[in-house]
């Protein structure tokens, strides 16, 4: 059955399914819905280009993440509702504001890494995991009251947990009774998180306090017509922050470690140049590691009419979904394409077609900089001070939700701090 193997090992069914059929070939899923899965740069280019009303991203993406989300998440809009939001999101996440960020982010994560034991085995996940949720926190929200700030943190940590179970996200294409599964407990979690949302965004129109926050960007934005974004369409972005920013780039962290606590030639270099003040293997070193484990295998595409693809006409309805993690080990394009190699990215710029972890066109991840400034502060704070050994061995590949996560959560035990 392709949904459970897609479930349990998508990355093995992909593998063999390139091996044994080419760059292109097709999953179906219960109740008869068709996904074309493409590994070829050049049609992935096609698809990542095509006409925004030809391919749908958001219709793509609603039937997983619209009831966690919203109607009114970037993830979950298209057309000219998505554009709109796009732009009226965009200044937030520019590059001079996210500057401005980095000493909250380092801050929390000196913070975390003061609180880690010494000899004991640990999950690195779950401290990235509550790095990044801090960080969201404060730089989404303004968010620093400890009081608020652990209510929302308890509630979204429950939900992110419960989520995480990928037989939930697919319950409806695998026939799972629906009393096996918590949706009572679901249901008052986003309504505490909901009511949490709307209050702060209630009491922040009614006195606003200026900032560099981003929902204080959100609140002071207008479209071309000069419209506000309404309290529901602000609610639907922040949500998507918190649950997609914050688990995306804790996994993705976490992933990081797992490589570089596998390969101590990687890390000593790394060491050596985060002394040296320099950025340009910090970034290679991501790159690499968000090219070998992407935190999610596909991009998807909904279309709404017949679509030429290369020598393929598509039918309307099909799911089209390029390769990420396909594209992002092809021998032509890497060499070693297997191997943990952050030297290749030393003065190379990552090409959009094999190279897209945060997806690709105007659909591209809004928050791909942020992401990315992230993971380079948190770990030219952590890589210094923490001398750690990894405690089970390499992490495999297990689903969580829609993410693919280091099994155990990065397993490792600190040996030494510096100060």
């Amino acid at each position: 059955m392709q949904i459970g193997r897609w479930i349990v090992h998508p990355l093995r069914l992909l593998t063999e399914c390139q091996a044994r059929y080419g760059d292109v070939f097709t999953l179906r899923a219960p109740g008869g819905e068709t996904f074309v899965i493409v590994a070829d740069p050049d049609l992935i280019k096609q698809v990542l280009t095509a006409d925004a009303e030809t391919l749908l991203a958001g219709q793509g993406n609603a039937t997983i993440l619209e009831p966690m989300l919203g109607k009114h998440s970037l993830l979950t809009l298209d057309g000219a509702e998505h554009l709109r939001q796009r732009r009226l999101l965009l200044p937030a996440f520019h590059g001079g504001r996210l500057r401005a960020f980095t000493a909250t982010m380092r801050s929390i994560t000196e913070a975390s890494l003061a609180s880690w034991p010494l000899h004991r085995e640990l999950a690195l996940h779950a401290k990235m995991q509550a790095i990044t949720l801090d960080v969201i926190l404060q730089t989404v929200f303004g968010l620093a009251h400890p009081e608020r700030q652990a209510r929302v943190r308890a509630a979204l940590i429950e939900l992110l947990e419960i989520a995480a179970n990928p037989w939930l996200l697919f319950s409806g294409m695998i026939g799972i009774d629906p009393l096996k599964i918590p949706w009572l407990r679901l249901t008052q979690l986003k309504r505490s998180i909901d009511e949490t949302l709307y209050r702060i965004i209630d009491e922040r129109r009614r006195d606003p306090a200026g900032g560099d926050d981003v929902l204080a960007m959100m609140l002071d934005a207008r479209d071309e017509q000069g419209r506000a974004m309404s309290d529901v369409e602000i609610r639907d972005e922040l949500v998507t922050l918190l649950l997609a920013g914050h688990e995306t780039t804790a996994t993705a962290l976490a992933w990081t470690f797992d490589r570089l606590l596998a390969h101590p030639r990687v890390l000593a270099r790394l060491r050596a140049e985060i002394a040296a003040g320099h950025d340009e293997y910090v970034d290679a070193v991501i790159r690499e590691t968000l090219r070998v484990r992407p935190i999610v295998p596909l991009v998807g595409r909904v279309a709404t009419r017949p679509f030429q693809l290369g020598r393929w006409l598509v039918p309307a309805g099909t799911r089209i979904a390029p390769s990420i993690y396909l594209a992002g080990h092809r021998r032509d394009a890497y060499r070693d394409a297997d191997a943990f190699a952050p030297e290749r990215w030393l003065g190379v710029k990552p090409d959009p077609y094999t190279w897209l972890p945060f997806g690709g066109g105007i659909r591209r991840c809004i928050g791909m900089a942020f992401a990315q400034l992230e993971m380079r502060t948190v770990l030219q704070t952590i890589v210094p001070r923490a001398t750690m050994h990894l405690a089970r061995g390499r992490a495999r590949v297990v689903r969580r939700g829609i993410t693919l996560a280091p099994s155990g959560g990065t397993r490792v035990v600190v040996t030494a701090m510096t100060a």
